[in-house]
């Protein structure tokens, strides 16, 4: 499949990178870096405790993370993978389709962290967990068959499979680039939730053909 061209048919992905760079900027501008990170981060040890009136609410805290940043580069990388993927998912899913993709991503993504770490007293932030639901409903539309294996099928899911671990690493390298003590809460570079990635990415190749064939299904 051929990516689109139009930025008209992107708008709920051009709405998301301008609103979750506008928060980073506020949240720079003001010093309330450390503050954002509490009140909005995703924390797996709050599961199951009362909501506390100085923090979002925990149900919510899935979708305040993704607009907490800890510097430039954090928001910078994800706001370019947000751009280059997303576009080309709204244009074929449409805006709905690509809302809807976000927002689960977003929850799969703390739902993967809660498993993987359910005591952490860390807060989770960035959108990178839900951008990574773009990323693999964009390999499962646009990925091509380089892998030699018998099924066309196989292939697909393993270029995904290839694309997430790439995705995963790059983030890594992120993290070191960040090494500069601009995270409050972990003291130098940022540390990345590699199950938070897998969680966002599967359910973007779960989810990708049933959307597509649910959008187009009167064509």
């Amino acid at each position: 499949m051929r990516p689109a061209d139009s930025w008209s048919k992107a708008r709920v992905t051009a709405a998301i990178a301008i609103v979750t760079a506008a928060c980073w900027l506020i949240v720079r501008v003001l010093g309330l870096d450390l503050w954002a990170e509490i009140w909005g981060g995703f924390i797996p040890a709050r599961f199951g405790l009362p909501d506390d009136a100085s923090v979002a609410p925990f149900w919510l805290t899935p979708l305040t993370a993704t607009l907490v940043h800890g510097n430039i580069f954090h928001l910078g990388f994800n706001l370019l993978i947000l751009v280059f993927c997303g576009r080309r998912v709204e244009n074929v899913l449409g805006a709905v389709s690509l809302a809807l993709l976000y927002l689960l991503g977003a929850y799969a993504a703390a739902g993967a962290q809660y498993l993987a770490d359910p005591q952490s007293i860390i807060p989770m932030i960035g959108a990178s967990g839900a951008i990574s639901a773009l990323l693999g409903a964009y390999a499962m539309l646009y990925g091509r068959n380089r892998v030699s294996v018998v099924s066309g099928r196989l292939a697909v899911w393993l270029n995904a499979l290839w694309l997430v671990a790439a995705w995963v690493i790059m983030q890594l390298l992120v993290g070191l680039a960040s090494a500069q003590g601009d995270f409050p809460l972990t003291g130098g570079g940022m540390a990345i939730a590699a199950a938070a990635h897998i969680g966002g990415f599967v359910v973007g190749v779960l989810l990708a053909n049933p959307l597509l064939r649910f959008r187009w299904r009167k064509a």
